[in-house]
């Protein structure tokens, strides 16, 4: 069952590595259609600069959960997998309770499966 969590770890770094793309290079296109609804057109512009630094974060997140999958030890692939799905977990919550439900349910409850992946079979 090792397949399992590093499935899981690999999907939610995948998923970190979308959003750095759409925060940091298509926040003007492919963003306004992501969050239509949520934000207006024109703050879309005045906004880009925030958004570009979002995404270098959620680059990190996924830097680190790439990094535990390549880690040839298996107590600190373990470590470092936890370590950042748990950072995943804490910003989907924080996201779901301060901008929107939706946030907990895209990011945290993968994050969440992960951990519990990780915590059960590595």
């Amino acid at each position: 069952m090792e397949l399992l969590p590093k499935i899981l770890i690999a999907v939610v770094a995948l998923e970190h590595l979308y959003i750095l793309w759409l925060e940091m290079f298509a926040w003007e296109t492919r963003g306004k259609q992501v969050f239509k609804g949520s934000l207006k057109d024109e703050l879309f512009t005045p906004t880009k600069t925030l958004a570009a630094n979002q995404g270098l974060y959620n680059g990190f997140l996924a830097a680190g959960l790439l990094w535990s999958l390549l880690i040839s030890n298996p107590e600190w692939s373990r470590n470092v997998a936890l370590f950042f799905l748990g950072c995943v977990s804490v910003a989907g919550m924080y996201g779901a309770i301060t901008a929107s439900r939706k946030i907990f349910f895209v990011q945290a409850v993968p994050a969440l499966l992960g951990l519990a992946a990780v915590l059960l079979f590595l």
